[in-house]
């Protein structure tokens, strides 16, 4: 490759990751990526997949980069890899291709419902937000549905007079413009409660108490704080009379990516069309890597240890080893709150996790291994999106396993062109409690399909209310499924299900530790595998 045009290459693909490169760095880059001939690009994208992960561990908030950072990523990568071997452009290759993307590192868009334009925040965000962040945290969330319900043509103002219901268009009406109105009409808003027994609708005109005793709802979990849109019409006592209600249509992932240009709302970087039209032609010949899934691994349980020895004696000696394991917490078997005082033991076993899985060579040098918090590990608090583990839990075993990642939840991670959400979160049992009525039987009664249709609706992970599971305001966007991703992966203790729905895989491993079930999933082909010992 001519060496200004590589150099072009790597300053835009740091620029798209929000660095900017000093000259000595730059030329760093260059020498490490001449080493991989034709798989120039594999390399730099590995070296900054390790540089962002390096950065965020030691809390390094600087978008300038010099030559030191990048000559201790490329030193690592060098031991760890063997990359001064010529045959080793296929390990970086098979490397570059997973990148994990931190909850913390998703960039955040706001929509502008004058220009009908989202625009990237500039700028830090604090975790302990204002008052003004919590009321544009459902800002956010309603003007995001707004301008996807906005392209549907059922629910658009029509260009002529026409009926495109029984009850005539289905434009959506301003909650304001309800006052003194007659007749049938269309709403959409947050479900709130102001005081006790009384639901109110409010969007960003007004609010207007509700009544749901004769609605008819749709397919999904209706609890406080979703997003729903609502016929019916307003009686004489000033409350509008619901009679059907349900959540905002979904909108296909290639409609949003068109509409939505060069935006990157998932994070690890915007591709050109010739670099995803590459990728895209790589994922179809990676028909055998494979992704294991196992959620509840308690390394304080012998059993569960046993068991998970057995699963990866049984990967090692498979024909090609799984792309990528993916352990999902809780990591022991007794809450890490308070009351817990055996944080030191629990990093021995940590520990022991990394000397079993260093026991099987062909596993720790082909696969990757991601780590990802459960809603009762150790951490500075319980509200999402949670941090990586704590280092001082995870050192011991990075001794073992020193590429091991250790992400928030939830995570996502981006193979080829697939992307993947992760979150550990006993969701479906929560939505459940929290339901203001009965979901809907009439198109199914799985209440797995009902969470499904709720999450992909609202394009929200963790539609509950924040009395029932607090959010750091700044970043409820990272809780966002929008464009829809490939697949979503919700690791729950219910039982193991799998739903695809309108394209997006969804599925739910099981507990391995409760029920020694886990899931082998082919992203290729999205295909889910249950398996269970």
């Amino acid at each position: 490759m001519n060496a200004s045009v590589a150099r072009k290459k790597i300053q835009k693909k740091f620029k798209i990751r929000g660095y900017t490169l000093k000259v000595d760095a730059l030329e760093e880059i260059l020498s490490f990526a001449n080493r991989f001939q034709g798989a120039e690009d594999e390399a730099i994208d590995l070296l900054l997949d390790h540089l962002q992960y390096e950065s965020q561990k030691v809390g390094v908030k600087s978008s300038i980069i010099d030559k030191e950072p990048i000559r201790r990523v490329i030193s690592s990568l060098l031991e760890a890899d063997d990359a001064v071997e010529p045959t080793s452009s296929d390990t970086v290759s098979s490397h570059a291709t997973i990148r994990v993307i931190d909850a913390f590192l998703v960039p955040k868009f706001h929509f502008d419902p004058i220009k009908k334009q989202f625009y990237q925040h500039t700028g830090g965000l604090s975790i302990h937000g204002g008052s003004s962040a919590k009321s544009a945290l459902y800002k956010g969330r309603y003007l995001l549905l707004f301008q996807r319900i906005s392209h549907d043509q059922h629910f658009s103002k029509p260009a002529f007079d026409t009926e495109m219901s029984h009850y005539g268009n289905c434009e959506i009406a301003p909650i304001q413009s309800l006052v003194g109105q007659t007749g049938r009409r269309w709403v959409m808003g947050v479900i709130s409660q102001f005081e006790d027994g009384h639901f109110y609708l409010e969007d960003l005109t007004a609010s207007v108490e509700i009544n749901l005793s004769k609605a008819k709802i749709t397919t999904g979990f209706l609890s406080e704080n979703t997003i729903v849109v609502a016929e019916g019409e307003m009686l004489l006592d000033g409350i509008f009379q619901v009679f059907t209600c349900g959540f905002p249509p979904l909108e296909d992932r290639d409609k949003s990516l068109k509409l939505l240009g060069q935006h990157d709302f998932f994070g690890g970087g915007t591709l050109t069309k010739e670099e995803t039209l590459r990728l895209a032609e790589l994922e179809k010949k990676a028909v055998n890597a494979m992704f294991v899934i196992l959620s509840d691994i308690w390394l304080d349980s012998e059993e569960a240890m046993g068991k998970l020895e057995t699963v990866l004696d049984g990967f090692e000696i498979q024909e090609v080893v799984p792309s990528l394991f993916v352990f999902l917490g809780n990591f022991c078997s007794h809450p890490c709150n308070l009351s817990f005082h055996s944080f030191s033991s629990l990093r021995l076993q940590f520990g022991n996790l990394g000397k079993m899985i260093a026991a099987h060579p062909r596993l720790k040098e082909h696969s990757r291994f991601l780590f990802i918090p459960g809603p009762d590990d150790a951490g500075p608090s319980t509200v999402l999106p949670r941090c990586a583990l704590p280092k001082y839990l995870t050192e011991e075993l990075q001794k073992y396993i020193p590429n091991a990642i250790f992400s928030s939840n939830p995570c996502r991670v981006k193979f080829y062109t697939q992307e993947i959400v992760f979150f550990r979160y006993d969701l479906l049992y929560r939505m459940r409690r929290s339901c203001l009525m009965p979901p809907s039987t009439e198109e199914t009664s799985d209440p797995f399909e009902h969470l499904v249709a709720t999450i992909t609706h609202q394009s929200h992970l963790c539609p509950l209310p924040l009395i029932v599971q607090p959010i750091i305001w700044n970043y409820d966007h990272c809780l966002h499924l929008y464009p829809s991703p490939h697949t979503i992966v919700l690791g729950d203790k219910s039982e193991q299900k799998a739903f695809k729905y309108t394209g997006i895989t969804c599925f739910n491993p099981g507990s391995f530790s409760n029920d020694n079930t886990f899931v082998a999933y082919r992203p290729c082909t999205q295909e889910v595998e249950f398996s269970a010992l």
